[in-house]
């Protein structure tokens, strides 16, 4: 048992004896009297019967802890999570955790004994821990299609290859967030003012890269006349992975598939031959030395403030969508006389912060180049993007669960468009309108439209993402740009027990020894034993369960 699971378990033994210590006082004190009182009183069963979850009445007030994905903290008295409350005659407790540390918080919550009624499980391949743990409820499937049906639905016609994704040992634990837009990898962004200025085309091969990258760095890009910039940093380096047919750099441990089979892709025999070509540009200065913290340096976690203050010219960090320039596509807006109209797209994320630094900067979002063998890819993102589930405390006070999961399909898969909008965006007419064209989508109004996480501020969005279609300009803008083509996918998006059991070591050791290898610190003729090291340090039966699983 490990150290954590151990704290687990004590301080779930602590809380039980407070309960119990507790409950054997109230008895004595009160003598035996059958009292109601209290948020999360029940409604007296008929006849003397046992109450159950059909005999609590609307009015009854639960506290519900409730974790989602955020980008700025929700205030408690956010609006629309008021009205939420208001609608179900509940109390909702937001754990505000930022996203960048998001499992480090949620494991020191657990770690205290505190466990949220709506769990949120960021990284799929987690699940199976937390459910070894103990922190899980297990979700009837019939209790979920009974009070989620809407949500369940949706799922099942739009993503039925995922429908059993959050089964282990037969037993419901997790319902699949799947994001439809992860369809589009990971883009490859260069500064095309850069290029321009050096007279380089967009790299389409590892040799032109390596020309492109060597150039940003010596060449004076910027024209300051000082030699203070790089060609790429560490989300580039999954780029020269991929050209090699494998990512490496990733949250979870990316497997890849040779010879019909599942391998973990920073084990293959090839990478000996992409490392050496990272050792060799760190060497001659063309890596950001700064690349082991990598490019964001806290806050929004899709930034690339290495490259927004222009210190290297190419990065692959992000959603297309981080990356829109001035007049990419024709987007809806709302003009000054306040109408609903079309005009050319706004700036957003990293190319809004870099124009703010550098005016006359701009950039392109290229292909993946080809490797010495054929290959090209960058980092695609799984379409499983991770897990809602349900606390374990949750479905000790009868009927929690099946508000719960009432209140989820209400804020998540609302079959009223003009309710399923106002739960994600706020209020209509105050906070978005409709287009006055099919397909209708949504437009959201001033100052809101340009207000960062605005929809964190007012307590919307706090469901989970379903899989339907987007059909708005910047995901045509985003096909037009194939992105849907060439990216490298994860080929084991669950865990097993053994990935559970060894995962973050695993991530951990293999980190250091690919920093230690592109850094010069260990030789490259060491990656064979860097490999046996990984396979006796738990990635053997990794690797073996990862095969045995039918996915």
């Amino acid at each position: 048992m490990t150290m954590k699971e151990q704290q687990l378990k004590a301080a779930y033994r602590y809380r039980m004896f407070l309960t119990t210590a507790l409950l054997t006082m109230i008895s004595v004190v009160l003598g035996g009297c059958n009292l109601l009182s209290g948020p999360s009183a029940i409604v007296e069963s008929q006849e003397g019967s046992t109450s159950t979850a059909s005999s609590l009445t609307e009015k009854t007030k639960y506290h519900i802890s409730w974790t989602m994905h955020q980008n700025l903290p929700v205030p408690q008295d956010a609006e629309m999570l008021k009205q939420v409350e208001e609608q179900f005659g509940v109390q909702l407790d937001i754990w505000n955790m930022e996203n960048n540390k998001y499992e480090s918080l949620l494991d020191m919550k657990l770690a205290q004994g505190s466990i949220p009624d709506l769990f949120r499980i960021r990284q799929p391949q987690d699940l199976l821990k937390y459910q070894q743990q103990g922190v899980l409820a297990e979700i009837p499937i019939e209790t979920l299609n009974e009070y989620a049906p809407n949500l369940m639905r949706i799922i099942h016609e739009q993503a039925p290859a995922y429908e059993k994704a959050g089964v282990i040992n037969g037993k419901y634990y997790g319902i699949p967030v799947i994001n439809p837009t992860n369809i589009y990898r990971t883009p490859v962004v260069y500064r095309q003012d850069w290029l321009d200025k050096l007279g380089l085309p967009v790299p389409q091969t590892l040799a032109e890269f390596e020309k492109v990258i060597y150039a940003f760095t010596f060449n004076d890009p910027d024209g300051n006349g000082i030699q203070d910039t790089y060609g790429l940093s560490s989300e580039g380096m999954n780029v020269l992975f991929g050209a090699f047919g494998q990512i490496v750099f990733a949250d979870q441990l990316y497997f890849g598939t040779k010879n019909g089979k599942k391998m973990i892709g920073a084990l293959d025999p090839e990478m000996k031959e992409a490392l050496a070509y990272l050792r060799k540009w760190y060497k001659d200065g063309v890596i950001d030395p700064e690349f082991v913290t990598g490019e964001n340096k806290g806050g929004y976690k899709h930034l690339s403030h290495a490259f927004i203050n222009g210190k290297m010219g190419m990065t692959s960090m992000g959603n297309y969508y981080h990356w829109i320039q001035d007049g990419d596509y024709e987007d809806w807006r709302i003009d000054r006389a306040g109408r609903v109209v079309k005009s050319p797209a706004q700036a957003a994320f990293n190319v809004k912060e870099l124009i703010a630094k550098f005016p006359d900067a701009r950039i392109v979002l290229g292909r993946p180049f080809t490797g010495p063998h054929g290959q090209r890819g960058s980092k695609g993102n799984d379409m499983l993007m991770s897990f809602t589930a349900i606390g374990a405390d949750a479905v000790k006070e009868p009927g929690k669960l099946e508000m719960i999961l009432r209140i989820l399909d209400e804020v998540s898969a609302n079959p009223d468009p003009d309710k399923a909008a106002s739960m994600s965006y706020g209020v209509q007419n105050k906070h978005w309108v409709w287009t006055p064209t099919e397909p209708r989508n949504i437009v959201i109004m001033p100052p809101y439209d340009t207000m960062f996480g605005y929809q964190n501020t007012i307590g919307a969005n706090i469901g989970m993402t379903v899989p339907l279609k987007e059909t708005g300009e910047r995901e045509q803008w985003a096909a037009t740009l194939h992105l849907d083509q060439d990216g490298i996918y994860n080929a084991l998006e669950v865990a097993t027990p053994a990935l559970a059991k060894y995962g973050d070591a695993l991530i951990r050791l293999k980190n250091k020894a690919y920093v230690a290898f592109i850094t010069g610190e260990r030789p490259l003729g060491e990656f064979d034993e860097f490999v046996q090291e990984f396979m006796s340090a738990g990635g053997a039966e990794v690797v073996k369960e990862a095969n045995a699983l039918k996915q």
